[in-house]
């Protein structure tokens, strides 16, 4: 009976069994993982997933529960509530800052970080799919501005917390260790993990580097079990302008603009193009005699665009069809592009050995023609547990990749001529060839099509080889010796031909042909120990100390020559040309040498202490090699205190402090501490004897200054960390304020110092301040639907403190305004690159008005060349007249904050993403405007204002001036506020939509992993900016620097792109 009985409970137990399975996922990558915990609660029973992320477990009834534990991860306890699938997605521990981050030679939990340390969620980052990580940046951290352009492989300009100095502002990137300036060859979804380090008390253990904050990034490494994963995408991007962006008036419109500014001037109409009397007329053809109408003898057309002798030019007799209805040059050489980019990861290994392999390329076209970016990465992992106690491995990276530039965004490159070639002209002319402005009164701009087209044969081929091997001793349990050594190797070769022009007023008429290459070396070797230990169980300390050598080398040369008679490029090169050759060749070495350490320190997990010092010498300083560098930081974590202990919602609070200062030698030539002296044929031979023979000269080509020391930023931070609601609600606040002293510039010498360049000295200070903001909100309704949102805000104020001893201002560019006359000016008090000039008041609208406003001025003129139509400016000193000295600040192109805002929702197996950036306050100087918008500016092409919207006795409410066929001073001749416009704007970076198939479903064809989905990018872009993208004036073109950016003259535009995406797992 007993027996019976033991029996029956035993098929009832057995009966109540229940087998779960399911799979286990990262909550943002998707990704399987492997080797995850799963125990019943209550019970010693348990199992882990396997290389598919799989798992199988009976648990006991329908009632238990399951605890899921993984490394880097929360642990969740789910209830089986009698199901026998149960797919679990993991939480990043993060989240509740238990993971370990990387802040210089050692890393801490996140939570027991005291400095201003920004920790990027890089698989939320990975979800933009983009070729370059500094573009997956923007708007993630705040703090951190990413400005960028359309052009394909154009690395984003990247500023932390603004713009501190007169030079190099980039800040220091260090991957697996090793520093570098650039990352554009670094495939995104190779990185692990990204921290930005932005104050003193985080970033001077970098020293020499650091001034502009320091982005630390480390990349994948290999895990146990075979994992393979591919991802790609293929994209389709157009011009988000299908317009007409600038607004240029059609060639009837052009004609009526002429007609109406001679007629402001008091004269009778008349033109060589559109005839004279009352209306202006187009013309059917253009040709070298001026304007013809009717037919013509196309038989008389001769035109060899392959000519090689300037003598040619005489003979040619072109013939161009008027493009009546109008050219858009900007549709004509902005087109549809496609991209693709795609990446193959395998990783494995064991418990002693892991290795990770990617391979990565990408194809990108630009919209601009004849531009793009073919990349080719390839990426090698490996670790190696050589016992217990010893560790080595190794992290390399080679890139190839072909990126000619499209050069130099200014008035003078096809994307100026878009707004400066007239409309009528046509690409081509009756016979195919280019067509241009030759013959006519039509102006000196060139025909943009036949610009970009003739760099069809450029190149620009880049490799290198950038990585580090490392070995890791621990010498005793809490002591570990760690030594790295690493760089890179890099070449570049470049190659353009430019071919002779037939089509302009001002061709380019000589053939000309130039290559160039620069290699470079830069090697780094760290050597650290560390001790780490705790004591007394409350007494958590962690010493860090160690050396550090660095030298980059580098040496570029190259060379031109004219005179091919063929222009095939399998025949053109250096030594086929007819004519002189030129040649040049330079090269640099630097070298610095630093001892540094660290001290953390933990009481308790409630006071936190960390304290830096680094001693950097220089071989860039003569006098003052050496510079020290320290810094201390304070946290106090509120939320462990006994009284908090009860207040169940906040997970972390913690108050945090530091100061601390950072050097920089960036913008210090590597031979600036001496006077050097050299010279070539064209600036220092002599024909010392009077005959033809020249002998060799010299002249000082640098003043040297051994005094030169270093820059150094003073950087204070308070901040305030909160987790609340078990990590659902988390928020970080920081105020800070850095000055810059000591400012490293080369200011402008007197005439009578010759041709030597300046040296660089130690002038002024620059100061920034502000608050960076990050909040984030997770909301889990359930395991099949969450949401995550993202805030990021920063705003700074930048401002000149002090240039140099006597010295208030210096100007920048002074673009079409000529001497005298400067866009930007660099003063005390103000920003660094100021707008500055004219305000306008309005417009004269009568000359009663003009004649009050003199009778009262001193000298019987209050403002010169004021005349009816024309700007009335504001008399800024108040003395009773305008002059020169009422040139005040119009503007800068610092925003006031920038703000980024990502939204993900998971609901099943879809996911969407969005993602919106916005800038606010920074203004730009359109410099477009005075090509487009005043007739006596230039000949060329007029926007629709200068017909529509400019004065007349009529329209006082105008926008635009009056139109005259003569400059003023009171118009167009100096730099007024009407180039200043509010560059603020909102964007839909990015928004995506995607779907994970079910892992039930993919095992059946061997995938542990399929995603797929689409991405839209720049759908809209809300601005009251009038060109064509308000983003781009916030990047350096050519004509710019630190000291003179903001300025429009026709860039690159952004672009919207859609593309279709696949992410597999094998």
């Amino acid at each position: 009976m007993c027996m019976l009985l033991l029996l029956s409970f035993s098929n009832l137990a057995y009966g109540q069994q229940l087998e779960v399975t399911g799979t286990v996922t990262d909550e943002f990558t998707g990704e399987t993982l492997i080797g995850v915990n799963i125990l019943i609660v209550g019970t010693t029973l348990g199992t882990t997933t396997d290389l598919n992320g799989e798992y199988s477990l009976t648990v006991p009834g329908p009632d238990a529960q399951l605890r899921f534990s993984y490394i880097g991860y929360t642990t969740q306890t789910i209830a089986v509530e009698g199901r026998s699938v149960i797919n679990v997605i993991m939480q990043s521990s993060a989240i509740l800052g238990e993971d370990l981050v990387v802040t210089g030679y050692s890393a801490q939990r996140r939570i027991d970080l005291t400095g201003s340390i920004s920790v990027a969620n890089v698989p939320q980052m990975q979800r933009i799919a983009e070729s370059s990580i500094t573009r997956q940046l923007q708007g993630q951290v705040s703090g951190v501005t990413v400005s960028q352009s359309g052009q394909p492989g154009d690395e984003p300009m990247v500023r932390i917390r603004g713009v501190g100095n007169f030079g190099n502002v980039s800040p220091l990137y260090v991957v697996d260790g090793m520093p570098t300036g650039s990352i554009r060859d670094l495939n995104p979804r190779d990185v692990e993990s990204l921290q930005v380090l932005k104050d003193a008390s985080a970033a001077s253990i970098y020293g020499a580097r650091a001034s502009n904050g320091v982005i630390i990034i480390t990349t994948k490494q290999g895990r146990p079990g075979l994992n393979v994963s591919f991802d790609s995408y293929v994209g389709y991007e157009t011009p988000k302008h299908h317009g007409n962006p600038y607004n240029i008036a059609s060639p009837q419109e052009m004609a009526e603009i002429e007609w109406l500014a001679y007629r402001n001037s008091g004269l009778t109409p008349s033109s060589p193009l559109y005839g004279s009397g009352a209306t202006p007329r187009l013309p059917d053809y253009i040709s070298p005699a001026g304007a013809m109408s009717g037919q013509v003898n196309h038989d008389d057309y001769y035109v060899n665009p392959f000519y090689t002798s300037t003598s040619d030019l005489g003979s040619f007799f072109r013939i161009t069809p008027a493009n009546q209805q109008g050219t858009n040059w900007f549709q004509e050489i902005f087109k549809p592009a496609y991209s693709t980019n795609s990446t193959l990861s395998v990783s494995g290994g064991g418990d002693d050995a892991t290795y990770l392999l990617s391979l990565n390329y990408v194809n990108q076209e630009g919209t601009l023609l004849r531009t793009y970016n073919e990349r080719y990465t390839l990426r090698v992992n490996t670790q190696f547990n050589l016992n217990d106690n010893i560790r080595i491995g190794q992290n390399a990276s080679i890139s190839i990749w072909e990126n000619p530039q499209s050069g130099s965004l200014n008035e003078g490159t096809a994307t100026g001529m878009v707004y400066r070639q007239q409309p009528i002209i046509p690409v081509y002319d009756i016979a195919g060839n280019f067509a241009g402005n030759f013959g006519a009164p039509l102006g000196n701009a060139s025909n943009p099509v036949a610009q970009r087209e003739r760099t069809m044969n450029n190149t620009g081929q880049n490799n290198r080889i950038f990585g580090n091997i490392f070995g890791e001793v621990d010498l005793l349990e809490n002591i570990t010796f760690r030594t790295n050594f690493g760089g890179s190797y890099g070449t570049s070769n470049w190659s353009w031909f430019q071919f002779p022009e037939y089509e302009n007023a001002e061709n380019a008429v000589v053939n000309l042909y130039g290559e160039g290459a620069w290699n470079g070396t830069n090697w780094t070797w760290t050597n650290t120990l560390a001790y780490s230990d705790l004591l007394a169980e409350v007494h958590n300390v962690t010493v860090v100390i160690g050396t550090e050598a660095n030298e980059d080398t580098g040496r570029e040369r190259g060379g031109t020559r004219t005179d091919y008679f063929s222009f095939n490029p399998n025949y053109v090169n250096l030594s086929t040309g007819a004519g002189d050759p030129t040649n040049y060749s330079w090269k640099y070495e630097n070298a610095l040498f630093s001892l540094f350490g660290r001290v953390e320190y933990n009481y308790d997990n409630r006071y936190l202490l960390n304290a830096t010092v680094r001693r950097d010498g220089s071989s860039r300083f003569l006098d003052n090699r050496y510079g020290i560098f320290p810094a201390g930081s304070i946290g106090w974590r509120i939320s462990q205190e006994e009284f908090m202990r009860d207040v169940d919602w906040i997970t972390n609070l913690q108050l945090r402090a530091g100061y601390g200062v950072m050097g920089n030698q960036l913008n210090v030539a590597p031979d600036n501490a001496f006077s050097l002296f050299g010279g070539n044929q064209l600036n220092s031979f002599y024909p010392i004897t009077g005959g033809p023979a020249i002998f060799q000269g010299f002249r000082q080509t640098r003043i040297g200054n051994p005094a030169a020391r270093w820059e150094e930023a003073h950087s204070m931070n308070i901040g305030l960390n909160a987790m609340l609601f078990e990590g659902n609600l988390e928020f970080d606040i920081d105020f800070y304020r850095n000055d810059v002293r000591d400012l490293l510039f080369n200011p402008e010498l007197p005439g009578q110092a010759g041709l030597a360049a300046q040296p660089f000295i130690n002038v002024g200070n620059v100061q920034n301040q502000g608050l960076d903001l990050s909040v984030t909100g997770r909301r889990y309704f359930s395991n099949d639907f969450n949401m995550t949102a993202t805030l990021n805000f920063t705003t700074y104020s930048n401002e000149v403190k002090k240039i140099a001893e006597g010295v208030e201002n210096f100007d920048g560019t002074t673009r079409r305004f000529g001497g005298g006359n400067p866009i930007i000016r660099n003063q005390v008090g103000w920003p660094i690159s100021t707008f500055f000039g004219y305000q306008i008041e309005g417009f004269w609208n009568s000359q009663a008005e003009i004649d009050a406003a003199n009778a009262s001025a001193p000298g019987g003129v209050y403002q010169s060349e004021a005349a009816p139509g024309r700007f009335r400016y504001a008399d800024v000193t108040g003395d009773g007249r305008v002059t020169a000295a009422d040139r005040t600040r119009l503007g800068d192109p610092h925003p006031d904050f920038t703000y980024g805002l990502d939204l993900l929702v998971n609901y099943k197996s879809f996911d969407f993403s969005a993602f919106f950036y916005g800038s606010q306050g920074n203004d730009v100087w359109n410099q477009v405007k005075w090509w487009t918008d005043f007739f006596p500016s230039f000949q060329g092409a007029k926007s629709k204002t200068a017909l529509y919207d400019s004065w007349t006795p009529e329209r006082t409410n105008a926008t635009a001036p009056i139109q005259e066929n003569a400059g003023s001073t009171a118009t167009n001749l100096v730099p007024n506020s009407y180039y200043v416009e509010d560059g603020s704007f909102l964007r839909l970076r990015t928004v995506q939509v995607g779907y994970t198939f079910s892992p039930d479903l993919l095992s059946q064809v061997g995938l542990s992993r399929l995603r797929v989905y689409v991405q839209a990018q720049n759908l809209f872009t809300i601005t009251g900016y009038s060109g064509p993208d308000p983003e781009i004036g916030n990047t350096q073109s050519a004509n710019a620097s630190t000291t003179s950016f903001g300025v429009d003259e026709g860039a690159y535009p952004t672009s919207r792109q859609f593309l279709f995406g696949i992410n597999l797992g094998f």
